[in-house]
């Protein structure tokens, strides 16, 4: 589930044209021939757009790639849309976007163009996307896919449509409770039209799925619920026609468990050439480095041209580009997940009764040293939100003080019923969700976190907090664990934030109160976190160069402003705009307004920027100017407030 960001690759990248898929698909062989060689033509175009993106899936990718290839062009009569009464496809799992890409434009059912945009505001998204051609439903957060499935297939039956529905799921991915909840009703209504394909390759994350919830004997499983169940090898095409054949006519929701291998068609990449005590699989989410590229790519061309020289067919041709290398971050780029790092562990040196638990994602959110220190407060949970943050209830009850950690697109929505539960019961419970804000824009909608302040302002005494740098992170969770007398949510940024600023010597974290990084006496720029404050820092440079004067003002308080505080370090000043990195409704902002109602401060005008529509994927600087939230319109907005009379 996790998603590393990193650097694309740089050097010659290699890809098919689509002349040369149309081709294979011509080609006078059998049918599993053509898949065969089809799957490992996409596979180096998949490989191709990460490398180019510098981030995406590469081992579920790959692992699913006989899957989408059989089933998109030989099994099913596909539709474009849910209502159009053909056969439908779709990955629950939805961070194998990359492989399902490679395969549409290779059947000329996707621009070709676009796999040079994957993770680009007018390209690709990270996760599937409905508004993206021949997809049929957003995916990306777990377990929903089979729910959505049974819903299309009530439709159809509704307006009398016959058609197969078939959806591809991860194994990791049956950890979500919704899962299993969703197989019940589909034998009660006897969907026969639906089909279920596990990727079972193994791992999740960047982890083996037995070392995080062993999931047993999963043939019996599923098929105490009423299923048809088969096994068979899913990135052996033939074999995979044949168990779709055999079990075509049951009347019964059917589940093919596809054994397959996660990274296939690399060597090195595939998580067969791993020990099983391997502790962390490196091709999970992420570009990889230079030589790994070149080395895989080698690999699958030469594979490639031996099946088809095997075949008697003439070799294919490629085509490349030559990347120059990304520019290094600034010496001023700061990490705030290493800073968590290092605060979690004197935090727990001091509290012998602190357990971290982790919601499969121990690499993106920080946690490795934190386990391998105190093995025994670490609780891996899996991909089990709910459960997760129910059992950090539990511990909180039994005199522990529970640290629960995942993104904060799943952290503060899916278990959010739970988390209003421990509150009820006056319990502290800390959260720490990652990921957090508009960017980074790659992944897409389901895991930009613009919602999460939002989600948790309802919750009795839950206060939040997001710190602007590396220096305010240690503060801020000391004030968490040592001075809130409930629970507490801490925002986290996970990529690299250049800081223009720096807090004083003397900084303390007082709760309501902020920082003025930047003295001004025109504008008041208020804001939270190391994207904006950042932003907001250069706007401000912008600002005093052109007359205009500006105040720049971190407040990592996000719900519980120091009204007081707050109309004192405004005073004298004119205007008033503040900045979310979230949803305007239920953010900063809101709190902001709400403190001023208390304290106003006379003639000064207000006005906001953040995220007001479902914001778009791709690349950090892209998705901020989208969204309105780059220096430039910052400087814009104070601007034009400042010429209000």
């Amino acid at each position: 589930m996790g998603d590393q960001i990193g650097q694309a690759v740089d050097g010659k990248l290699v890809y098919i044209p689509f002349a040369e898929f149309e081709k294979v698909r011509k080609a006078p062989w059998s049918r599993e021939q053509r898949v065969a060689v089809f799957a490992d033509m996409c596979r180096l175009n998949a490989l191709y757009m990460i490398a180019r993106a510098g981030s995406g899936h590469i081992g579920s990718s790959f692992s699913s790639m006989e899957i989408f290839s059989w089933m998109m062009l030989e099994e099913l009569e596909l539709g474009t849309i849910p209502t159009e009464g053909n056969d439908l496809f779709f990955s629950s799992k939805g961070h194998d976007a990359p492989g399902y890409y490679a395969v549409l434009m290779g059947m000329g059912r996707l621009e070709f163009d676009l796999v040079h945009k994957l993770r680009k505001i007018d390209g690709l998204p990270g996760h599937p996307d409905v508004h993206t051609p021949n997809i049929i439903t957003n995916t990306g957060s777990l377990g929903m896919g089979i729910s959505k499935a049974k819903g299309m297939i009530h439709a159809n039956r509704l307006a009398e449509r016959d058609a197969r529905v078939v959806v591809l799921t991860g194994d990791g991915e049956l950890q979500e409770g919704q899962f299993w909840e969703s197989l019940v009703s589909a034998t009660n209504h006897k969907l026969h039209e639906l089909i279920v394909v596990i990727d079972h390759n193994k791992l999740q994350s960047d982890t083996f799925v037995k070392n995080v919830s062993d999931l047993g004997d999963l043939d019996a499983k599923l098929a105490a619920f009423g299923w048809r169940v088969e096994r068979c090898d899913g990135n052996d095409v033939a074999v995979l026609a044949q168990t779709l054949a055999d079990m075509k006519d049951d009347p019964y929701p059917k589940v093919i468990i596809a054994d397959t291998v996660k990274g296939k068609g690399v060597s090195f990449m595939e998580h067969t050439s791993l020990d099983s005590d391997v502790d962390m699989y490196r091709f999970h989410s992420g570009a990889p480095d230079a030589n790994s590229y070149q080395k895989a790519v080698g690999e699958i061309t030469d594979r490639i041209s031996a099946a088809i020289a095997d075949l008697g067919g003439d070799d294919i041709a490629y085509d490349f580009i030559v990347r120059e290398p990304a520019p290094a971050l600034p010496e001023t780029a700061q990490k705030l997940i290493p800073a968590y790092t290092e605060a979690l562990l004197q935090q727990a040196g001091k509290h012998p009764n602190l357990v971290a638990l982790d919601a499969d994602l121990i690499l993106d959110t920080g946690l490795i040293p934190f386990r391998e220190t105190f093995p025994e407060r670490f609780i891996e949970c899996g991909i089990a939100e709910q459960d997760m943050v129910s059992m950090a209830g539990g511990l909180a009850l039994g005199g522990a003080l529970p640290i629960a950690h995942s993104f904060s697109c799943f952290l503060t929505s899916r278990p959010n019923e739970q988390i209003y539960n421990n509150a009820t019961e006056k319990t502290k419970v800390i959260y720490v969700g990652s990921l957090a804000g508009v960017v980074p824009g790659g992944p897409g909608h389901s895991h930009q976190a613009v919602r999460d302040i939002a989600s948790l302002s309802g919750i009795p005494d839950m206060v939040m907090v997001e710190p602007c740098c590396a220096a305010e992170v240690a503060p801020l969770l000391d004030w968490c664990v040592n001075e809130a007398k409930g629970s507490s949510y801490i925002r986290l940024t996970s990529i690299p934030c250049d800081i223009p600023f720096a807090l004083p010597e003397d900084y303390e974290a007082v709760q309501g109160q902020g920082t003025v990084l930047v003295d001004g006496d025109t504008v008041a720029i208020v804001t939270h976190g190391p994207i904006l404050t950042g932003n907001a820092v250069r706007a401000a440079e912008q600002l005093t160069e052109a007359g205009i004067s500006t105040k720049v003002i971190n407040m990592p308080w996000l719900n519980t402003v120091d009204g007081s505080w707050l109309a004192q370090a405004l005073a004298g000043c004119t205007a008033l705009l503040t900045l979310d990195n979230h949803y305007m409704d239920g953010g900063l902002s809101d709190a902001v307004g709400r403190a001023l109602e208390c304290d106003p401060v006379v003639g000064l005008k207000v006005s906001r920027l953040g995220v007001s529509d479902v914001p778009p994927s791709g690349t950090n600087s892209e998705v901020l100017d989208a969204v309105g939230l780059s220096v430039e319109h910052i400087a814009a907005r104070a601007t034009a407030l400042a010429e209000v009379r």
